[in-house]
């Protein structure tokens, strides 16, 4: 299978990638920071990985996106599968209270997501064959006063990917919405641990279970789906006085 990863070098999308090398697949990696690049591309030849492209790229710079596909398709012969695995937590006091933090966080989380959805996804239509795959978060099931901005963007790209799929049915193309829970990485660390923490490695697994089954939707782990349902269901005036 031929396999492109946006934002590869972070721990998930590295645990993830170490699942498709080692069933011996083609990967093209995007990413920013090119001495990172470079050691996940090393340690993904030594995983089993049949081939790997590397391609460095801002992928909040939006006109790119088209470039970065057809780089991808050059570069392997073809694609058959699509994860847009980057993003930012971004900081919520921030957003509040900077105009340009908030903006940087939907960029991230929503625009450019979207955008290289809507790109990956007009060449899976064209070739009428394919799988795009989005890393968001539960925190866009319901909005929380902790992380509001951060789960706007999230849900916004969840809404965006169930139109896509719905637009994408006949054609023969997968859209899979990888709703991940909370994950032990470096862009975690500022944030208080708990139980429900999982490492990149299980996120990675069950992100793979999906990808390979097509699922539309997929909780990750899979605990969170019924988690979520409850969270959903918690009354309005209730919910603001948890004040989670």
């Amino acid at each position: 299978m031929k396999v492109m990863i946006a934002g590869a070098t972070s721990a998930i999308a590295g645990a993830v990638a170490r699942k498709f090398a080692g069933e011996g697949n083609e990967l093209f990696l995007v990413a920013r920071n090119a001495d990172r690049l470079d050691a996940v591309s090393d340690h993904l030849a030594v995983c089993g990985a049949r081939r790997i492209e590397k391609h460095l790229a801002d992928l909040n710079c939006i006109e790119s996106h088209r470039d970065i596909v057809a780089a991808a398709v050059e570069k392997l012969g073809g694609l058959d599968l699509v994860l847009i695995a980057h993003g930012v937590l971004g900081d919520q006091k921030l957003s509040e209270a900077d105009s340009k933090e908030l903006a940087k966080g939907l960029t991230a989380n929503f625009v450019s997501a979207a955008s290289l959805s809507m790109v990956a996804a007009k060449h899976f239509e064209r070739q009428a064959s394919g799988c795009l795959a989005v890393i968001t978060s539960v925190a866009g099931d319901r909005g929380r006063r902790s992380n509001y901005a951060y789960g706007a963007a999230k849900g916004g790209m969840s809404i965006f990917l169930q139109g896509l799929r719905d637009r994408l049915k006949a054609s023969g193309v997968s859209v899979v919405d990888l709703k991940l829970g909370f994950v032990d990485t470096p862009m975690t660390a500022s944030v208080p641990k708990n139980p429900l923490f999982v490492d990149a490695d299980r996120a990675a697994a069950g992100i793979f279970r999906a990808i390979q089954k097509k699922r539309g939707v997929a909780y990750v782990p899979w605990f969170w789906r019924p988690i979520m349902l409850a969270v959903r269901a918690i009354p309005g005036p209730i919910f603001r006085r948890l004040q989670l």
